[in-house]
């Protein structure tokens, strides 16, 4: 699956979502909703590194990494982001023969 279609379908799934749990996603919602879920992605970090209390789980690593992909996909469609030219403006342009 490319960025784009994973994009599509996590917007798909967000929209079910918040239509069936009733959450208004006011226009900083996915913003906030990234930094909720890069503490989530932190703290299971801390987990996983016996520098915080609880059972450390990889699965739960990588679902929070999971959510952290998603949300920051919601957000670049709220904010007009087209995120892969920004990556490739930003990153991939570096794999190019110079």
């Amino acid at each position: 699956m490319n960025l784009s279609d994973l994009s599509a379908s996590i917007l798909r799934i967000s929209d079910i979502y918040a239509a069936e749990h009733g959450i208004e996603r006011s226009g900083d919602w996915a913003l906030l909703k990234v930094q909720e879920e890069l503490g989530e992605l932190t703290a299971e970090h801390l987990r996983m590194s016996g520098r915080a209390r609880g059972e450390a789980d990889a699965g739960k690593l990588g679902d929070e990494a999971a959510d952290v992909l998603g949300m920051l996909l919601i957000y670049c469609d709220r904010a007009g982001i087209d995120i892969e030219a920004a990556m490739q403006r930003k990153w991939l342009h570096w794999l190019e023969p110079r």
